[in-house]
């Protein structure tokens, strides 16, 4: 059955939209070719789009050349202005950009533990409006907000959950009277980085991947055939709770100690260092963990940090000589030297395979490699997702010297392939997923055809 004509004119004036979105300003004749129309169709749906104060003339196409013909078409960017937040235990980020997701201000304040639930929300909601102010928004359209914590699927709200701050859930409330009109939308953090990975990260060519985020904390995002998998209670990906071998006990409903949090978060990792004497100084308001991990990657001869690859384009040199020497208690050492001395060539507290003894950052990363395999086969061994990213800070900062050795002990672990890759965006997913939900969310509305 064909569409109704006003179906087919919204259809042709959301592929225009989403092509200028895209492409950035085009000419009339430039969409006429992409989009496969008519000239008279593409000369109605610019009228159209222009009368409806979505799109205008933003320039000619060539110093030389005028007329008609020449005109470039934009999206009206200052149409609508958005606001992405980053809220962790410690601080809230935010960023304002226009409805193209350009950045136009962006700002940050500390939270400390002993801020009381009124100052912290006052101190969060009077930044964004700061934020918004100095960006030139007179309001904003739509607020993203990425926060740990359970979204309840059904109603979209950040539940209650133990351990969290009880301003994250004011929050949300006090922006929305405080920002009238302005449509806000919470997110769990994890999901949010998975997006940003996805869109402009690490994950652009996969449509089945998950994340595994490694930051403060711990947590993982599911993305199924291009969607994102949230669960019954919208709690994928919690994988801080998942029991794993080499903790001193089990963890609970209310307390992820004992969990993969407890091999994997950053206090974890930061202990992890200090056993193998891996020191580096403390920077910026991220996990010290990161700039330990950092620290250890750097010093790898010939080592594959965030930002370079080895002499072959893969791991540096070490990767593959292991030490799980201290990374699991006495009683599960046995089933460390099964799982994973079969990976890296050398017994626990033994030599690499060269002969010579590792480096203690080449032995730090190779018993960080341990404990992350672990949570991530388990992972790997339900979903077969074919891909791991490891995000946030961690694992940016562990570049592709972690990621290899995370890979290779998986690849022991498992039957199933799977390809490690570092996170691209690190930290800064949140917020950009925050960004990118915002606009999609602005865009809906706003390109939708009148009467909708």
């Amino acid at each position: 059955m064909p569409a109704s004509p006003s179906t087919a004119r919204a259809i042709n004036d959301r592929l225009a939209l989403r092509l200028l979105q895209e492409e950035g300003p085009l000419t009339a004749g430039r969409l006429k070719e992409l989009t496969g129309l008519s000239r008279p169709t593409v000369a109605d749906l610019v009228e159209r789009l222009t009368a409806a104060g979505l799109i205008a003339v933003v320039g000619e196409a060539g110093e030389q050349r005028r007329g008609p013909n020449a005109k470039l078409y934009g999206i009206v960017a200052d149409r609508a202005h958005l606001a992405a937040l980053d809220v962790r235990t410690e601080g809230v980020s935010v960023v304002v950009s226009d409805l193209l997701g350009r950045v136009l201000a962006e700002a940050s304040v500390p939270i400390g533990d002993d801020t009381g639930t009124g100052p912290a929300v006052e101190q969060a909601v009077a930044l964004v409006e700061r934020t918004a102010k100095e960006a030139g928004a007179d309001r904003l359209h739509t607020v993203g907000i990425g926060a740990p914590g359970l979204i309840d699927p059904a109603t979209g709200d950040l539940r209650d959950s133990t351990g969290l701050p009880a301003w994250h859930r004011r929050l949300v409330a006090a922006l929305a009277e405080r920002l009238p009109g302005a449509r806000v939308i919470v997110e769990n953090e994890t999901n949010l980085a998975a997006r940003a990975e996805q869109r402009d990260g690490a994950a652009r060519d996969r449509d089945t991947f998950v994340l595994l985020w490694l930051g403060h904390g711990t947590g993982a995002a599911v993305i199924l055939d291009g969607r994102l998998l949230r669960g019954a209670s919208g709690g994928t990906g919690e994988i801080g709770f998942l029991p794993v071998p080499g903790t001193r006990g089990l963890p609970s409903a209310t307390d992820c100690e004992g969990g993969f949090h407890s091999l994997a978060g950053a206090a974890a990792i930061e202990r992890l260092a200090e056993e193998y004497g891996v020191r580096a100084p403390r920077a910026g308001a991220g996990p010290w963990a990161a700039e330990l991990v950092g620290a250890a990657v750097r010093a790898v001869p010939g080592g594959a940090g965030p930002d370079r690859a080895g002499p072959d384009g893969g791991p540096g040199a070490g990767a593959g000589a292991g030490d799980g020497e201290g990374t699991l208690p006495e009683w599960a050492g046995s089933w460390a030297a099964r799982a994973v001395g079969g990976v890296t060539g050398a017994r626990p507290g033994g030599r690499g395979a060269a002969g010579a003894a590792p480096s203690p950052e080449i032995r730090f990363l190779n018993a960080l490699a341990d404990r992350l395999a672990v949570g991530a086969a388990s992972v790997v061994a339900v979903l077969d997702p074919g891909c791991v990213v490891l995000g946030g800070e961690v694992g940016q900062a562990g570049g592709a010297e972690l990621a290899a050795r995370v890979e290779a002990r998986i690849r022991r672990l498992s039957p199933l392939t799977t390809e490690v890759r570092p996170s691209v965006l690190g930290g800064g997913a949140v917020l950009r997923g925050a960004l990118l939900t915002a606009r999609d969310r602005a865009q809906d509305e706003l390109f939708a055809p009148p009467g909708r």
